[in-house]
């Protein structure tokens, strides 16, 4: 069964999966569901939907410096070393599960690499006070489970959120729910942020 993580919690994930070797970091949410009077709903405005909410999913790679190696988001589907990949883009955020994936083959990660940031940013400046339902949830690839998730519960006219951090020491790898509020439409523009958190 998954670790629900609380903020500011670290969990080693070599405890939690033998032999993890490669790790999908799912990020999820809604848009907040408007509420509609009752004659509004009678003419056709009853969907309750509160529009699409169009965050982007990114992992921001540092070195043992806390200096930015690389960025995996929508623009740069893939890092330089290919360790890591970004599943693609969702506009909208509707649906159940996972809205956007970032998979990394930790073996593949150059020794150079010590950390890894997931942030979530809105690219069209939507504030998290039009999200709900915010998660990001750690899954061991090899044997498809759940590791660990993390549920963000604050909301908020900020429009990026530093969710998770995940990084090694001695070969062993941890994983700790950050959820700090940010700013920022674009990955490079939380990369000050996450910093912050190494």
């Amino acid at each position: 069964m998954a670790i629900s993580l609380s903020k500011g919690q670290t969990i080693s994930l070599a405890k939690e999966s033998a032999g993890l070797s490669k790790i999908h970091m799912g990020l999820g949410w809604d848009p907040v569901k408007k509420k509609v009077g009752f004659l509004a709903s009678l003419l056709g405005g009853g969907g309750g939907g509160g529009g699409d909410i169009d965050l982007d999913a990114s992992c921001l790679m540092f070195d043992q410096a806390k200096q930015l190696v690389d960025i995996v988001w929508f623009r740069q589907l893939k890092s330089k070393d290919g360790a890591v990949t970004h599943t693609g883009d969702n506009l909208t955020g509707e649906g159940d599960g996972d809205d956007e994936s970032i998979i990394v083959d930790l073996d593949r990660l150059p020794a150079g690499v010590q950390t890894l940031v997931f942030t979530v940013n809105s690219f069209r400046g939507q504030t998290f006070d039009e999200v709900e339902n915010a998660f990001c949830r750690l899954v061991d690839q090899r044997a498809d489970k759940e590791i660990a998730r993390y549920t963000l519960t604050e909301q908020g006219a900020h429009t990026g959120v530093v969710m998770a951090v995940v990084s090694r020491a001695g070969g062993e790898w941890t994983m700790k729910a950050i959820g700090t509020p940010a700013n920022g439409r674009t990955a490079q523009d939380l990369a000050g942020a996450a910093t912050a958190h190494i």
